[in-house]
């Protein structure tokens, strides 16, 4: 049995620029939370958080979104948010995610869903989209990636990588924008992953402010760090960038199975101010048919969290794209 944590209400009371109802459904006997608003027969939007953030992170886009006339459907990941939290990180694994999400879409019997995936929440959402493609309709993936190897690659790369996250030892928390060069490079994610497994305390509203090019208010701040109260709950913001390469074989087989041949509308929206994902749209265009002929859109002056920097930018962006 899990060892389950849940953070306590009070600490989401009065939270800046957030005042949605929560919503929660029981999955696996654990408690995941979602912000849904708009009308139950709209077209869905379903808004997919990564690491170490929460559905927090889409506040200022949801109400725009709602505006236009969308049901908007944000979950926070188990490990996060007002989601119950493992206490262990050996109890995380990306299939589990993977598994508790495909549930959740089934359990709130969403169709016709255009997706919105950012960090792990492309890693996790766009396994969820292979494992029920009737369900979508459109993607729009934004700094996130869908790491894959298949043979003797698929083994030995994980070994390799944590090889050079050891020799990295312990590394300071790095900005986002103080590593810019052009070319995509692994050596910023080894870094982060690194920093993740050594550092004594894991700050996570430090963590978004890295990985933002806009200056957070110490409420904003607040906010990110509301759902930990302390280490014992950070165990899923820990472990999580370590599970990036572990399912290298099974995401190959979503490339080749289904996105190779996914012709329905695919859009790529990353930020020009990542070192972590920079490049890694490429692959989502040149590999995927939905992608072809698509205005795929570089967000300018955005970090990693680019719905921080630019959330009402990229919503009328999703809205425009719906609509076309």
């Amino acid at each position: 049995m899990h060892k389950i944590i849940r953070t306590p209400d009070n600490r989401f009371e009065n939270l800046d620029g957030f005042p949605f109802t929560p919503n929660y459904v029981e999955i696996d006997n654990l408690r995941i939370h979602y912000i849904d608003e708009g009308s139950k027969s709209a077209m869905p939007i379903l808004l997919m958080h990564g690491e170490p953030s929460w559905s927090y992170l889409y506040r200022k886009m949801i109400p725009i979104l709602v505006n236009a006339g969308y049901r908007v459907i944000a979950p926070d990941l188990i490990g996060f948010g007002r989601s119950d939290k493992l206490m262990r990180m050996k109890d995380y694994s990306y299939k589990f995610q993977v598994d508790i999400f495909t549930k959740f879409v089934t359990e709130l019997n969403l169709t016709n869903i255009t997706l919105f995936c950012q960090d792990w929440g492309g890693l996790i959402g766009l396994r969820v989209v292979a494992d029920q493609p009737e369900r979508f309709s459109k993607i729009i993936v934004a700094n996130t990636g869908l790491p894959a190897f298949k043979g003797i690659k698929a083994h030995i790369f994980p070994l390799l990588f944590r090889l050079a996250v050891w020799r990295e030892g312990k590394v300071p928390l790095i900005a986002a924008n103080e590593e810019q060069s052009e070319e995509a490079s692994m050596k910023p994610f080894i870094r982060w992953v690194a920093y993740s497994r050594t550092t004594p305390e894991f700050p996570i509203g430090d963590i978004i402010q890295s990985g933002t090019q806009t200056v957070l208010s110490p409420e904003v701040l607040n906010a990110y760090n509301a759902p930990f109260p302390d280490e014992s709950y950070k165990a899923g913001a820990r472990i999580m960038p370590s599970l990036v390469p572990t399912q290298l074989k099974e995401n190959n087989k979503v490339w080749e199975q289904v996105f190779a041949h996914w012709t329905k509308p695919l859009l790529t929206m990353f930020s020009d101010r990542d070192p972590i994902t920079r490049g890694g749209e490429k692959r989502f265009q040149a590999k995927i048919p939905g992608a072809k002929n698509q205005p795929h859109i570089t967000i300018k002056d955005a970090g990693h969290f680019l719905q921080e920097d630019k959330g009402e930018e990229i919503a009328e962006l999703i809205i425009k794209f719906i609509r076309s």
